[in-house]
């Protein structure tokens, strides 16, 4: 089983940047990763988790979402079993949880994946608040 924490939120003025980090274990400790892609979701008061960003563990492909196309990136370091996501230019619109996946699916490994149903491991999230 993959176990992911996330860290790295925290209260921003609109116009800030964050950097989340998310580091991925196995447990026990001695069995090996099977993951395919990493991604990125988050989740507003009141409103469903929708997807950020994903990327391909194998070849580093990306895709995010419309909503924070060049602002966020996504990118990975797979000797430290870590993945990053680099927010630019944040928006009070922004402030959610922001949760790390990873997916056991394998055409997954192409270009990442974006639905939820995609991915079985998830982190417990990281807060960012956005304030205007």
């Amino acid at each position: 089983q993959v176990q992911l924490v996330e860290s790295g939120g925290g209260l921003v003025q609109a116009g800030d940047s964050l950097r989340l980090s998310c580091v991925a274990s196995t447990r026990p400790s001695w069995s090996t990763i099977t993951t395919y892609a990493m991604g990125w979701f988050r989740q507003a008061p009141g409103k469903e988790r929708e997807f950020v960003a994903t990327i391909s563990w194998s070849n580093g492909i990306t895709r995010d979402a419309d909503s924070v196309k060049g602002r966020f990136t996504i990118s990975k370091d797979n000797a430290k079993n870590m993945v990053y996501l680099q927010m630019n230019s944040l928006k009070p619109e922004d402030t959610a949880v922001y949760y790390c996946a990873a997916s056991p699916i394998d055409y997954c490994a192409d270009h990442g994946c974006w639905f939820e149903y995609e991915y079985d491991s998830w982190g417990r999230g990281t807060q960012v608040t956005v304030s205007s």
